[in-house]
């Protein structure tokens, strides 16, 4: 993990202090997994719909640091997002490694065979080709996020609905787990770049946030 003594500086100096952390997604996505495995549950934290809003939310001290997912191991180089880091002026501080272990989550009792269409963010798509090659009647349509799919399918409530997120995404939203590990292979995982304006040895400065507690 590159930056691992930054980070672990970086944590350490922001224990007790407010911290705030934006994300691309909605609660349960990767990338909020990602900031609760680092800084715990109780850190405040800003889900954001793109990744130019993740950045906004730090540039514009909405939120102290960031997670942005910059490489996949499945489908390579997330486009643009290093750049973006680069020319907003943002200080990266460590790559995190996050396992992604894709599942398909449906409608309380739904079943494998009731799914027509799969919703998810076009990443997780392309890194559950296998599968859905399996499964020809499954059409797939794309959203902007993982756990964001997984909610939208939970609102609507329809049989032949399912959604392919994080297997905790179904208590969350209260969907099934109809198949997990569904991704084209077992050690998938996304390089995540955990960024913010000042570095693990700059004084703490006020992360408040209007956001709840994730």
């Amino acid at each position: 993990m590159a930056g691992a003594d930054a980070l672990d500086r970086l944590v350490r100096a922001t224990v007790g202090e407010p911290v705030s952390v934006a994300f691309q997604g909605e609660r349960g996505a990767y990338g909020h997994l990602l900031v609760e495995r680092l800084w715990g549950a109780n850190v405040w934290v800003t889900p954001c719909w793109t990744f130019a809003d993740v950045i906004d939310a730090v540039t514009c001290r909405r939120s102290g640091f960031a997670v942005l997912p910059v490489h996949n191991e499945i489908i390579g180089e997330i486009p643009g997002v290093r750049s973006a880091i680069a020319t907003a002026g943002l200080t990266l501080i460590a790559e995190v490694r996050q396992p992604i272990r894709h599942c398909l989550l449906g409608t309380p009792g739904s079943t494998l065979r009731d799914i027509t269409i799969v919703y998810s963010h076009p990443a997780a798509l392309a890194q559950c080709r296998a599968f859905l090659g399996r499964h020809p009647a499954m059409d797939f349509g794309e959203s902007y996020d993982t756990a964001g799919a997984a909610r939208d399918v939970a609102a609507r409530a329809l049989p032949n609905e399912a959604a392919i997120a994080g297997a905790g995404c179904a208590g969350r939203y209260g969907l099934q787990l109809l198949v997990e590990d569904i991704g084209d292979r077992e050690d998938n995982a996304t390089i995540f770049a955990v960024v913010g304006q000042r570095g693990p040895d700059d004084a703490p400065s006020d992360q408040g946030s209007d956001d709840d507690l994730g």
